[in-house]
Parts: structure tokens; C-alpha cells; sequence
């Protein structure tokens, strides 16, 4: 069983983590502008022309609460936490408010048929692949420290570090799909927040 300070512990992780999402989807947000009209210019065709800032908003939106949501359920396996997993929570943070800018930049560069939105795609990739290991690492390593709150065997350790590692494999192969087609990645970008939209690690009963 763990004592009072270990649940205060973890507690004030997850606040503070709770915040740091808050903040990163704020951000996103900001990024949104309304067109600038040309004189006789109407609104609704300019807010067509716009549709790469709504289209990143929307997946990057999605990523981080289907993110924070998993946070939450990742988090009520843990009975206690210590310095490792806290290093690990801010790795994870790291990429969290980190990618408002990669999004804006993806936006920017969306309907390009240049190099620049192979680019902008390719770090807005790396970003979402770099987060989707810091979850892994910390499934992994809660795991490895017996930190949850529940027995698990061998197989079913394995088992579920590979189901929530899949996802992982996936954002980094859209690495490599960007410097094909931006769309694309960004379809694959919000194809892959709803699969993780979906339970990853088992639950308390």
C-alpha cells in the first residue's frame, strides 16, 4: 500500500501536467487567424482558402487531448512515483508544448508543392513520434518499477508495452510519408489519435 506523501506525490504530477496540456492547447489555438480581405473580397471563400490552419488545428487538437485523456488513464495505474518517472513525465511535457509551433509551421506550409511542406510535415512528425515514445518509456518504466497498482505476468507486460508502443512505430513511418504527401501526413496524424483514442493500458476494475 502506498502512504499518504506517495499519492500527494503523484497528485501534484498530474496537476502540474494537467496545466501544462491546458497551456499547449491554449497555444493552439492563438495560432488561428481570421483572413484579411481584399477590398470587394467576400469572407466565406477566404475562410475556404484558410482551410490548412483549421485542418492542423483540428489534428493537433485531437493529438493532445486523446493525449492529456491517456495521461489521466496512465496515471490512475500509479501508486507512487519517484525521480525517474518524473524526469520521464517531463520528457513527455516536453513535446506536449512544443507542438504548437511545428503545427503552425505545418499549416504554413500545407498547400505548398515545394520542399518547405515536405519539411514543415517531416518536423511536425518527428515532434508527435518523439511524444509517442515519451509515453511508451513511461508505460515501460512504470511497469519495470512495479509503480502500479496492479500485478501484471511477464506476457502481459510485454503485451501491453507492444499494444501501446504500436502507435509509435506508426508516427515515425510518417516521418518517411512526409517527404511524400503533407496532406497525407496530416490524415495518418489524425488517423493515429483516434486509434490511441481507444484504452491502452488495462484499467482499475
Amino acid at each position: 500500500m502506498s502512504n499518504q506523501s506517495d499519492l500527494a506525490e503523484t497528485s501534484r504530477l498530474e496537476a502540474f501536467s494537467d496545466g501544462v496540456f491546458a497551456i499547449a492547447i491554449t497555444l493552439l489555438v492563438l495560432e488561428l487567424h481570421a483572413p484579411v480581405l481584399a477590398e470587394g473580397r467576400q469572407l466565406w471563400p477566404a475562410l475556404l482558402h484558410e482551410w490548412p490552419q483549421f485542418a492542423a488545428y483540428l489534428a493537433s487538437f485531437a493529438v493532445l487531448g486523446i493525449m492529456w485523456v491517456n495521461h489521466h488513464s496512465l496515471f490512475r495505474q500509479i501508486e507512487r512515483t519517484d525521480r525517474g518517472l518524473m524526469f520521464l513525465n517531463l520528457f513527455l511535457l516536453l513535446w506536449v508544448t512544443l507542438l504548437p509551433f511545428p503545427t503552425s509551421m505545418f499549416a504554413e506550409h500545407l498547400k505548398d508543392e515545394s520542399t518547405n511542406a515536405h519539411v514543415a510535415a517531416a518536423v511536425y512528425s518527428t515532434n508527435l513520434t518523439l511524444a509517442a515514445i515519451a509515453f511508451s518509456l513511461i508505460w515501460w518504466y512504470v511497469l519495470r518499477n512495479k509503480l502500479v497498482e496492479h500485478e501484471m505476468s511477464r506476457p502481459q507486460v510485454r503485451a501491453s508495452v507492444l499494444r501501446y508502443s504500436l502507435g509509435t512505430l506508426f508516427y515515425a513511418a510518417m516521418i518517411g510519408v512526409s517527404f511524400l504527401s503533407a496532406k497525407v501526413t496530416l490524415l495518418i496524424a489524425f488517423l493515429l489519435a483516434i486509434y490511441y483514442a481507444f484504452e491502452q493500458v488495462r484499467t482499475r476494475d
